[in-house]
C-alpha cells in the first residue's frame, strides 16, 4: 500500500548559466562546510566563475543565502510534485508516500541528503534576519504543501486534529532527522538515524488515523 517510489527524473535540472553554477556550488558547500564557513572565493572556485560574475548576480553573500533558500525550494518542488504517490487518491496514502520518498532517498553522507535551508537557518537565525525569512519560507512553505492532505484525511477518518498542526510536526521530524544524521561519525549511521525517525513518524501517523496494520 505505502511503497516508494522514486520520480525517473532529478531533483534539478542542470546548471546552465553562471547563477546557476554559484547556486548549485552553494548546495554543495553550504550543507558541507556551513554558510558561515563557506567563503565568495570558494563558492567562485567550486563553480568556476570570477567574482566579478559572482556580483554580478548577487548583491553579497547574505543575498546569495537568500537566493539560494528560494533556488532550493523552486527547483526541488517539481521532484515532489511528480511524484507518483501525488496520484493516489487517498490523502493518507499521499502523505505516506512522501515519507516513502523521504526515506527512499536518504543515502551518503548526510549533506547529501539534509536540507540546505534547515542548514543555513540553522546558522543565521539570529545573524541574518532576510536569510532566516527565506528559510522560514522554504521550510514552512515545504508544511503547508501538506495541509490539504492532511485536512482531507481528518475529515475522512473523523481525526480530531489539526491539519496545519500536523504538516508542521512532519516537517520538523524531518529536519529533525537530519540533524540528529549530522551528529554520527559515519555515513550509514547517519542514514539509519535519520530513516528511523520517519519510520517512527509514518508510525505514529498511522496510529492517529487509525490505519490497520498487515499481521
Amino acid at each position: 500500500m505505502f511503497s516508494p517510489v522514486i520520480p525517473n527524473r532529478s531533483f534539478r535540472p542542470p546548471a546552465t548559466n553562471a547563477r546557476e553554477r554559484l547556486l548549485e556550488a552553494a548546495l554543495k558547500l553550504v550543507r558541507t562546510r556551513g554558510f558561515a564557513g563557506t567563503s565568495i572565493d570558494d563558492l567562485c572556485r567550486e563553480a568556476g566563475v570570477s567574482k566579478g560574475a559572482f556580483f554580478h548576480h548577487f548583491a553579497s553573500k547574505d543575498d546569495l543565502g537568500v537566493k539560494l533558500a528560494d533556488y532550493w525550494s523552486s527547483s526541488t518542488a517539481g521532484f515532489f510534485a511528480d511524484a507518483p504517490y501525488r496520484a493516489e487518491t487517498d490523502a493518507l496514502t499521499r502523505i505516506i508516500g512522501y515519507l516513502n520518498l523521504r526515506i527512499a532517498l536518504i543515502g551518503g553522507p548526510a549533506e547529501s541528503f539534509s536540507c540546505v535551508a534547515g542548514t543555513m537557518v540553522q546558522e543565521g537565525f539570529r545573524s541574518s534576519d532576510t536569510i532566516r525569512a527565506a528559510c522560514r519560507d522554504s521550510i514552512i512553505g515545504n508544511a503547508q504543501l501538506f495541509e490539504d492532505d492532511f485536512r482531507e484525511a481528518i475529515e475522512s477518518r473523523g481525526i480530531d486534529a489539526d491539519p496545519a498542526s500536523l504538516a508542521r510536526h512532519m516537517q520538523a521530524v524531518i529536519q529533525g532527522a537530519f540533524i540528529l544524521a549530522k551528529t554520527q561519525d559515519d555515513e550509514r549511521a547517519a542514514e539509519a538515524i535519520a530513516r528511523e525517525s520517519l519510520e517512527h513518524l509514518k508510525r505514529y501517523l498511522t496510529l492517529l488515523f487509525r490505519v490497520e496494520q498487515p499481521s
